[in-house]
């Protein structure tokens, strides 16, 4: 056991090290520990930065030789095979050739743990962590599994950013509770990440039983999200638990001068400007750009003497008409200080969620100040402070809407366009209003969701469990399991 006084040594875990999301916060950590001098590493399943301190979490190297092999003459017979099958087809057939046993099971259903480079995890980084801090281990790269031995070996903390560790197959229920009583009978196994047939309860199964082996720590940036973990098969196997809100960088997400930034970004200073960011704006399951695209219209009908723009950041597109407004659809920026424009020269932050944890779209836009209206689900209503209304509130008078002095935006149902329209032309039509709710989203963004607020809490929750195994608290450890012998456990090659 390492002095408690030894700087720590600390790898972050996920399925990509850029992207949103999850993405987006692990980088974030990582990033911040190694500008405060810790030993600090980053471990991915897809690599797409040059950053030495990345490491690739790869396991085709050890699969059996005939895998291999079957893997490298696929990648080159590829595109032969797809003139004759469809692409999926022919990686199908490739990967039944090289792994017929792995993929049987993916094609009945199962999930697939087969990352056998997952049991090598702790010899990647130069020294030995003492902190392995997991974000989505779903993405086709970690073994589920080896989570018993890793939490033999080291602290192991799970953040979790949607409920798949909870559940037989999907990243969201969209309302279904199947997942408390054991799944199965899934009424969507198209939802990610999709399987193929119902073995939800397999699934299920399989997780309850790692987790039953295992001594886990357990964070989520929402308490709604912790309600579920708490309720779910994961809360026998918890240690401890937390809930840490996500942090956005304040010195890159800030308020800036409106006027300056559209005239960069080449828009007009009469429009009204609605943002929505996010991944595939348009088709994305988890958002609901039908309802939004109708409450735009809407708005633009109920205020025609205004010029009213819906940019949408994350897609790439021509512009289109909804109703006499404009809608623009622009690509994924990799630069922040273009991602931060379009936030500044917003008047409103608008995100029709159906389902969500805690998007870190809303936590850059309130930490912009601008004001945001977004569906009341998920851990949303946890960041946004505003009058949730509904249809019994939408007649009501203007000044009623948004009666608290700390308000930051408003809450809508979920698929109502009506409500959702109202809320919005309300701050598009009063002025005073939208720069002062603004006023108090940098506010609040600053007093509750800084990075550097994110990463002090998880710094000290580390030292904390460190200082509880120096002290010798650590007696509910399970019996020992050595790589090797783990490794032999799930029929893997050492």
């Amino acid at each position: 056991m390492r002095d408690r006084a030894s700087p720590l040594q600390i790898v972050q875990v996920n399925s990509s090290d850029i992207g949103g999301g999850a993405e987006k916060v692990a980088l974030d950590l990582f990033q911040a520990y190694r500008k405060r001098g810790l030993d600090s590493h980053f471990v991915v399943g897809k690599k797409f930065s040059n950053d030495p301190d990345v490491l690739l979490l790869a396991s085709n190297a050890y699969r059996s030789r005939w895998a291999r092999l079957c893997g490298d003459a696929g990648s080159s017979l590829l595109p032969i095979v797809g003139k004759m099958l469809d692409v999926s087809n022919a990686r199908s057939l490739v990967q039944f050739l090289g792994e017929p046993r792995r993929f049987w099971k993916i094609r009945c259903g199962q999930e697939d743990f087969d990352f056998p480079g997952t049991c090598r995890l702790l010899e990647l980084t130069p020294k030995r962590p003492d902190i392995i801090h997991c974000h989505n281990l779903h993405g086709g790269y970690f073994d589920l599994k080896a989570l018993s031995w890793l939490s033999q070996q080291v602290t192991t903390l799970l953040t979790l950013h949607d409920s798949w560790l909870l559940s037989g197959h999907c990243a969201h229920s969209f309302g279904c509770e199947r997942w408390k009583i054991g799944c199965g009978q899934c009424p969507d196994l198209t939802i990610y990440p999709a399987i193929r047939q119902d073995a939800t309860a397999f699934n299920w199964k399989r997780k309850r039983n790692i987790y039953a082996q295992s001594r886990l720590y357990v964070a989520t940036p929402s308490s709604w999200l912790m309600q579920m973990v708490e309720q779910s098969m994961l809360a026998p196997s918890i240690t401890e638990n937390r809930v840490i809100p996500n942090g956005v960088d304040l010195t890159v997400f800030h308020p800036g001068e409106q006027h300056r930034v559209r005239e960069i970004l080449g828009i007009r200073q009469d429009v009204k400007v609605l943002l929505f960011v996010g991944n595939a704006t348009r088709s994305n399951r988890w958002r609901d750009y039908c309802s939004l695209e109708a409450a735009v219209r809407l708005v633009a009908h109920r205020l025609q003497n205004e010029r009213l723009i819906l940019i949408c950041l994350g897609e790439a597109g021509r512009h289109e008409r909804i109703g006499s407004a404009e809608a623009w659809f622009v690509g994924y920026q990799k630069d922040p200080a273009t991602v931060v424009r379009y936030y500044q020269a917003a008047d409103i932050y608008v995100h029709p969620a159906i389902v969500d944890t805690f998007p870190n779209t809303v936590l850059e836009a309130l930490a912009c100040g601008i004001p945001v209206v977004a569906t009341a689900v998920g851990g949303i209503p946890e960041q946004v402070k505003g009058l949730y209304i509904d249809d019994s509130l939408a007649q009501l008078s203007d000044a009623n809407l948004y009666e608290s002095e700390e308000a930051t935006g408003a809450l809508v149902p979920s698929k109502n366009v009506q409500v959702m329209a109202t809320a919005i032309e309300i701050l598009l039509r009063r002025e005073a209003l939208r720069v002062q709710l603004g006023e108090n989203a940098s506010q609040d963004a600053r007093q509750r969701f800084d990075l550097e607020l994110q990463v002090k809490r998880y710094l000290e929750w580390y030292d904390e469990i460190r200082g509880k195994k120096v002290r010798g608290s650590s007696s509910s450890r399970l019996p020992d399991l050595t790589r090797t012998k783990f490794s032999r456990m799930l029929n893997y090659s050492t």
